[in-house]
């Protein structure tokens, strides 16, 4: 990906991933609101400086999102995708993957990360996600590894970094603020081995 290529789309099977838009705004909100309970063990938050909320801790609404989504991806800093399900007939949104923290340089690395609607989850469409994304970040932009930093609880999570084929590398001691607290995750670690 060169600077400034986007938009981007990555075609797996029956998995479509490509940017959230404008006009997406209904169905994102609409299987956010549905899987509430399912992704808040996992959704990151912001922390408490100075007995007060991170000055950053509005959200910023749909609109101000896609601009912020877009915007990091021509900066080739952060690459988000939704994710659709297309073996249904007309595609239908599932889900989301970032490919972020991307730098080049000495390191060129980057982390994964990804949610998906509970009514599609099991059914190797993350893992799948993953693969794609991966394969994407080592192929288009060279990156020569690339994390996936997990809680240890979500074993549904660790399965997908495992069968993505990355491999463990270690843990993160309150690591990120997730669910209102610092919470340890687990690192995954895939190499490419094409970057010498």
């Amino acid at each position: 990906m060169e600077r400034g290529a986007w938009p981007i789309a990555i075609k797996d099977g029956d998995l479509l991933l490509k940017p959230l838009k404008l006009k997406h705004k209904h169905q994102w909100e609409s299987v956010r609101a549905r899987n509430r309970d399912w992704l808040d063990p996992w959704e990151a938050t912001r922390p408490i400086i100075d007995g007060r909320a991170d000055v950053d801790a509005i959200l910023p609404s749909y609109f101000q999102m896609i601009r912020q989504y877009a915007r990091e991806a021509r900066a080739m800093r952060s690459i988000t995708l939704g994710l659709w399900f297309t073996g249904a007939g007309a595609p239908i949104f599932i889900g989301q993957i970032t490919l972020g923290g991307i730098v080049f340089g000495a390191m060129r690395g980057a982390h994964i990360g990804y949610w998906i609607d509970e009514k599609y989850g099991g059914r190797g469409l993350t893992t799948q996600a993953v693969i794609a994304m991966t394969e994407y970040g080592f192929s288009e932009m060279h990156l020569h590894r690339i994390e996936i930093n997990l809680r240890p609880e979500n074993g549904a999570s660790e399965k997908v970094a495992q069968k993505a084929g990355y491999t463990y590398e270690g843990v993160r001691h309150r690591y990120l603020h997730i669910n209102g607290d610092w919470r340890d995750h687990l690192t995954y670690v895939k190499e490419n081995p094409d970057i010498r």
